[in-house]
């Protein structure tokens, strides 16, 4: 069972508006934040896209029938948050429905029924919904891709530049034109600058899954593949002011934080992911997570390391990038 940890300090930022945008994970979303305009109940299930019994995460396609009798679709993904550990005690106390399930010696199971507020369940809303939305949380395969630095130049980065997805969102942060009560922390160098903020898959109810994200100021670092030895201070700055930040505000060390960065990222602008070391967030597997820590030391030890070293990356069959590898005959 997954308890809560120092629960009132990842709390002091519970209570302010969580803004919709982009995150996670994340690939053309809109920006027009339209589920706020309406309630989970004008919104009719038409199947399940993916369900997680691990991750206790369930993603739908849903639709909102109009004036019109049209459907508009959005996707819904539903999460059951984690354990609180001061409502714990609660769990066992209140009434509440209580199933013997099996008993065996000195083991037994229950299966219970809690009350609403000790059984709560995160809702987010993707809404108006793009096909594109639907597709990244239908279940397909994966395929892990080599990717050489002569494949980025051919492949890569002209699948990059001709894509449209928006990340006003991401300048809306770094202008102050959104989410400013959401900041932690924020070095305003335009250079070796950045902004740390929650990222939207942590409640910030608990620490045990605290998840941040750090957005470097500078606009023209699209992921790992830009980055040199120039890019060294800005690089420390994030590693070591976001520890220090995050110990601050929540307590966390940073011996006990996983600082990484994605390659594919969901989105092109460089970010760093700081999660909670004893949680499996998402994308933080070997394949995917990229330590910052050695990062920093790849590119002080050589400035072009990666503009030399092939990368691997996992890509679902639907994906268009997997197609641009198999029509050139990478896969």
């Amino acid at each position: 069972m997954r308890t809560a940890r120092g629960g009132s300090r990842a709390r002091a930022m519970a209570g302010t508006p969580q803004l919709k945008r982009k995150r996670a994970e994340e690939e053309g979303e809109t920006e027009n934040g339209g589920a706020a305009a309406f309630s989970l109940s004008d919104l009719r299930v038409r199947r399940v896209l993916r369900e997680s019994a691990r991750d206790k995460t369930m993603f739908l396609h849903a639709e909102r029938i109009g004036l019109s009798g049209e459907g508009t679709d959005a996707v819904v993904i539903l999460e059951k948050t984690p354990f609180q550990e001061e409502k714990i005690p609660d769990l066992l106390k209140k009434p509440m429905k209580a199933e013997l399930q099996m008993q065996n010696d000195i083991y037994c199971t229950f299966y219970l029924s809690p009350p609403p507020e000790l059984s709560e369940v995160k809702a987010t809303v993707v809404y108006p919904a793009t096909e594109k939305h639907i597709q990244k949380y239908l279940r397909h395969e994966v395929h892990l891709v080599r990717e050489t630095w002569e494949d980025y130049q051919n492949i890569t980065l002209p699948f990059i530049q001709a894509q449209s997805f928006s990340i006003q969102w991401v300048y809306n942060i770094l202008e102050k034109k959104a989410e400013t009560d959401r900041i932690v922390h924020e070095n305003p160098d335009p250079s070796n600058g950045f902004v740390l903020v929650p990222d939207l898959k942590w409640n910030q109810n608990q620490l045990d899954d605290l998840y941040l994200v750090a957005v470097v100021h500078r606009r023209e670092i699209k992921s790992l593949r830009d980055l040199t030895a120039e890019h060294l201070p800005l690089l420390r700055n994030v590693l070591q002011e976001g520890k220090e930040a995050i110990a601050k505000r929540f307590g966390v060390p940073g011996s006990q934080l996983r600082i990484y960065l994605h390659y594919q990222p969901s989105y092109y602008h460089l970010h760093v992911h700081f999660t909670a070391l004893g949680y499996d967030a998402p994308g933080s597997s070997v394949e995917r997570a990229h330590l910052l820590a050695d990062v920093i030391d790849n590119l002080a030890g050589d400035s072009t390391f990666y503009q030399k070293r092939a990368l691997t990356f996992p890509l679902r069959a639907d994906e268009p990038l997997f197609k641009k590898f198999q029509e050139a005959g990478k896969v």
